[in-house]
């Protein structure tokens, strides 16, 4: 997996395969300050221009932050909620690989965004604090949930169900894992896209 920009290697391979609260929480932590490296070292004028006909690099960080805030969300809310809605896990929580390959997958039969799209926007005049309050509001929220995930039980992260769009109900945990990768993924997605990043395991997707 050739790449050229030297802000995505600590990005490739995946950051993290591990389970732990923990572990996840500073994997969370650690993808998001990487992937600060990124954003930030892309000039201005293509941090908020599409590539071809998708997103723009802002558009990503925009959708990036609206999930982990849905993820922050349903860890919010009680048990017994998520019991009632999305009912039981029947087995353990899926490893970090499987998650991924099936995401891939989905991805590749025509699986969209949904509702965690970004909203269109005008090009802002000042750029440099657009992106500024991006990334900040992103930080913010990486860091909001890798304190809630510190704080879940065992029975909480493996005993419920939260809902997902492309690959229905995962356990909270199969959840983090997967916001773990979401969030390399988007990085990689806009890197090869602009030539920085060349993997056919990536799909330009998602």
């Amino acid at each position: 997996m050739p790449v050229t920009h030297t802000s995505l290697a600590h990005l490739v391979p995946p950051a993290v395969t591990a389970y732990r609260r923990n572990e996840i929480a500073n994997g969370l932590r650690r993808v998001c300050t990487n992937s600060e490296l990124y954003w930030n070292a892309m000039p201005e004028e293509e941090f908020v221009a599409p590539l071809g006909s998708s997103w723009c690099p802002a558009d990503h960080v925009r959708h990036l932050t609206k999930s982990v805030r849905a993820v922050s969300q349903g860890l919010r809310t009680p048990r017994f909620v998520l019991r009632l809605l999305f009912g039981w896990p029947r087995g353990i929580s899926r490893p970090y690989d499987q998650l991924v390959a099936t995401y891939h997958a989905r991805l590749q039969a025509g699986g969209q965004a949904g509702r965690f799209t970004p909203v269109p926007r005008a090009v802002p005049g000042n750029v440099a604090a657009y992106r500024r309050e991006l990334l900040d509001r992103h930080r913010a929220e990486v860091q909001a949930l890798a304190r809630r995930v510190v704080l879940c039980s065992r029975r909480h992260v493996d005993g419920v169900h939260l809902p997902h769009p492309l690959l229905g109900r995962l356990t909270v945990r199969e959840m983090l894992l997967f916001t773990l990768y979401h969030n390399q993924h988007h990085v990689l997605v806009v890197a090869r896209r602009r030539g920085e990043y060349f993997s056919d395991t990536t799909p330009l997707k998602g």
